[in-house]
């Protein structure tokens, strides 16, 4: 018998298990959301799968296929939820995002007499705890200028703004600038923290080759970086 008619047979036997078809349909209905509940449930495995991913691998050789891949669907059952890669990691930086805003203004509360030193060293070590947050947003202008829709654009810019003004506002009760001033020193730790966060430093093929050409750069601490920069921008708006 012939390798291929043997696996043909095999496979028509597993097929004809009853205890398979009750698993193949089991597996299809838990797949298929029905309640919104479920759908969240989801769309949060899909988040899950897809940050395990964006961990390990470089963002181009992020597809739809290998997200499915990871969670064991097929693209069918991921297109039920999202229509493009671009959308999922919008997702995910929209729930980063909070978690790093909230953590801010849970650190620096409302009425706090913080100095500007101490200012400086909390918004360092929450922006150090949340360096995936950065590097999402480095990523953040490919992803919508490819493939988001208009509406889930929106929902993550409406939850942006309502979190940087509370910070912006938080910042000129503590600065004693104007909101103006303090929204584009948040914008400004942002962009630098992002752009640090992602430095060719940390890439693997950029290490590589400079250990082939024997060059050592020179080390960086991102937390005593970003806490001198904050307060450069302090000392700066506040001249």
């Amino acid at each position: 018998m012939s390798t291929l008619k043997s696996n043909f047979i095999n496979i028509s036997s597993l097929i004809a298990n009853p205890d398979f078809l009750t698993y193949y349909e089991f597996m299809q209905e838990y797949i298929r959301a029905r309640s919104d509940d479920q759908k969240e449930e989801r769309l949060n495995q899909i988040k899950t799968a897809t940050t395990e991913i964006f961990e390990s691998y470089p963002y181009n050789e992020i597809t739809l296929t290998t997200i499915a891949e990871k969670l064991g669907w097929s693209r069918a059952n991921l297109y039920k939820y999202v229509t493009t890669k671009e959308e999922i990691i919008l997702e995910i930086a929209k729930d980063k995002m909070t978690a790093y805003y909230s953590a801010l203004l849970a650190a620096m509360p409302i009425g706090n007499n913080f100095s500007d030193e101490v200012i400086a060293e909390v918004w360092a070590g929450i922006v150090n705890a949340h360096q995936d947050y950065m590097r999402y947003v480095s990523y953040l202008n490919p992803v919508i200028e490819t493939n988001v829709t208009v509406d889930r654009l929106a929902v993550f810019k409406k939850q942006y703004y309502e979190l940087a003004w509370q910070l912006q506002d938080r910042l000129c009760e503590m600065l004693k600038i104007t909101k103006e001033e303090a929204y584009k020193v948040q914008l400004d730790v942002l962009f630098f923290a992002s752009s640090n966060a992602i430095c060719c430093y940390k890439n693997p093929l950029v290490q590589e080759a400079l250990k082939q050409v024997n060059i050592t750069p020179p080390e960086m601490d991102f937390y005593k970086d970003m806490k001198d920069f904050i307060l450069m921008k302090i000392f700066w708006i506040k001249k």
